[in-house]
């Protein structure tokens, strides 16, 4: 993106703002598999070229920051508000704070956008992938397969936290069945296993 609201900057907020490895890990979790829908609707409007680069970077970028203040402001009532105020000092673009917004269920901004529902659709899911892969022998993101989420979306036990009408109501936004909500995000995640710490140990 232009104007200087590039990838590299929103990692370095994320880095900067955020404690938790964990909570870096899934903000660059969130932005691999939303950059992957980023992909495929950029694709599905003929972009190309610069316009094309600068449109999947939006939604990277989504994802690097939809949580980048939850470390410094966990609470309902200041998070994601605080993030997207110093966002909007900052200058980032509106689109991408709208879509921080609507990723939170109670701050009432709407999903309008493909963005918007992108990046909802990979919040949930993309932790429920990191948590299938660290429960393989090889802690390998490359060893989880679609019918092993579904079927771990099945345990209530396993991953508890994680809202599972999240995600198949994500892939409902997106007008996708869930399998193929699952392999998108998955595909994504695998080709990035290394960045993510999800590259596996020797067995």
């Amino acid at each position: 993106m232009s104007d200087g609201f590039t990838r590299e900057r929103a990692k370095a907020l994320l880095e900067q703002w955020t404690a938790s490895a964990s909570l870096v890990k899934h903000g660059l979790s969130v932005s691999c598999c939303t950059e992957a829908y980023g992909v495929l609707e950029a694709e599905r409007l003929g972009l190309s070229g610069a316009p094309f680069d600068a449109f999947v970077d939006k939604y990277a970028i989504a994802g690097l920051l939809h949580d980048f203040d939850y470390d410094r402001h966990p609470s309902l009532e200041e998070h994601p508000y605080v993030g997207v105020k110093f966002l909007r000092e900052q200058g980032w673009p509106e689109e991408i704070l709208h879509a921080i917004l609507a990723h939170a269920d109670y701050t009432g901004a709407g999903r309008d956008s493909h963005l918007d529902k992108a990046l909802f659709a990979c919040d949930e899911l993309s932790g429920f992938l990191t948590a299938c892969a660290l429960v393989k022998p090889s802690k390998s993101i490359m060893d989880v397969e679609v019918a092993g989420v579904r079927k771990k979306m099945k345990d209530k036990a396993f991953a508890r936290a994680v809202l599972r009408e999240d995600i198949t109501g994500g892939a409902e936004l997106l007008g996708i069945p869930v399998e193929d909500h699952i392999g998108n995000c998955l595909r994504a995640m695998q080709a990035k296993a290394a960045e993510l710490g999800l590259a596996g140990v020797p067995i």
